[in-house]
């Protein structure tokens, strides 16, 4: 008896409805007692798919946008890959000041290149002779275009940084941190979540 091969779909770090709600706990639970938070970003976008739909991915991700744009305490980003959609740009509250710096490996924007890719170029890709040819030539064409010394700025990074140094970039933030931390001590007022 021939069996079809098992697929399992690796999230590859995509947001879903149970990232999202442990996203929430772990804002909150830094926001009430006034831990200041890194994060080192890594998200590719929301988890895709009809089980993604039916699992409430985006209404849960929402949720923890609020919770990031509620939290008050210092936060620190350091973009090290993948930072694509909605859910790599609330990565934090961007209506305020927070630190963030990048590796030289960071990706960041709407889409990743494949998808923009095909959602750009579609009509040229399928009128193509060889459109598999034609769909790599303007990805490598794009991936050419998107060093992100071209778009730190624009995306508001700080600086893009040696990885390995991080940590001491984050220790003299942290310092600094702990030192604005009394301003926001106090009962944590939060208003209605969707």
């Amino acid at each position: 008896m021939h069996r079809a091969p098992l697929r399992i779909r690796l999230p590859g770090g995509a947001l879903d409805g149970d990232g999202a709600d442990k996203l929430t706990k772990f804002v909150d639970l830094c926001d009430t007692f006034n831990v200041p938070i890194v994060n080192f970003v890594d998200q590719p976008g929301f988890m895709l798919g009809v089980a993604a739909e039916q699992s409430g991915s985006l209404k849960r991700g929402v949720r923890a946008f609020v919770a990031i744009n509620q939290a008050k305490v210092p936060w620190a980003s350091v973009l090290v890959h993948r930072a694509f959609g909605m859910a790599g740009a609330a990565h934090q509250n961007h209506t305020r000041w927070n630190y963030r710096v990048a590796w030289p490996s960071g990706e960041w924007g709407s889409l990743p290149i494949e998808g923009g890719v095909m959602a750009a170029y579609r009509r040229q890709i399928e009128e193509a002779d060889d459109p598999d040819a034609m769909r790599q030539e303007i990805e490598e064409r794009l991936t050419a275009l998107g060093s992100p010394f071209r778009t730190a700025e624009a995306f508001n990074i700080e600086e893009i940084i040696d990885p390995r140094d991080t940590r001491p970039l984050l220790c003299e933030w942290l310092e600094l941190a702990y030192q604005g931390l009394h301003t926001i001590a106090g009962t944590k007022a939060r208003t209605m979540r969707p």
